[in-house]
């Protein structure tokens, strides 16, 4: 237990020295950090089948992030979409502190290499304000979900919300902690 704390300790240290070359900051407490992530998945196909169980759904977010996802109602009646007022049409959960770093190295290491045919991520989901959103079109990725428990497949939505000013802090950030992604944003100073 004490090597696997010194390993991240010095990992880290490590990252704060790579961080404070890239964006060329002084101080430590200007370097952007991970705030949170959030992981939502729609179960609109669930209720238009007819059923009202999508406990298959909330199984499967506990189980990949280890947190009891809340369900997402919605406010208002839309007859076009057959919606009625405070319907379910969600599930979502919000991950912070060690359970986000332990989601975060789960995605990294263990369930972006799984997915077929995998080239790396596109840094067209950052949003201008350097948080990053990632879908993902099959859960099967993840080592905690198996085929045989799975009636109907379902992606999910991953945001990841970090304190970076711009695109390009979101990505040396997300880049010093593994994301593979397969091209890169140029710094805004390299113009």
């Amino acid at each position: 237990m004490a090597t696997k704390a010194k390993i991240q300790t010095v990992e880290k240290k490590e990252m704060i020295k790579h961080l404070k070359d890239e964006l060329n900051v002084k101080n430590i407490l200007a370097l952007p950090k991970l705030l949170k992530v959030k992981v939502n998945v729609g179960i609109g196909t669930y209720i238009r089948a007819g059923g009202k169980d999508f406990t298959p759904v909330v199984k499967n977010i506990t189980d990949i992030t280890g947190q009891k996802p809340i369900v997402t109602k919605s406010r208002k009646a839309i007859s076009n979409f057959h919606l009625r007022a405070k319907m379910p049409v969600g599930v979502s959960v919000t991950l912070r502190k060690h359970r986000m770093n332990d989601f975060i190295n789960k995605l990294v290491n263990v369930a972006l290499p799984r997915t077929r045919d995998f080239r790396g991520i596109s840094v067209k989901g950052f949003d201008g304000m350097g948080n990053y959103n990632l879908g993902i079109k099959d859960i099967n990725i993840f080592p905690e979900i198996s085929l045989e428990n799975i009636d109907r497949p379902h992606g999910l939505q991953i945001t990841i919300a970090t304190s970076a000013k711009n695109n390009y802090e979101g990505y040396v950030l997300l880049k010093a902690l593994g994301f593979p992604f397969k091209d890169e944003i140029k710094s805004p100073s390299a113009k």
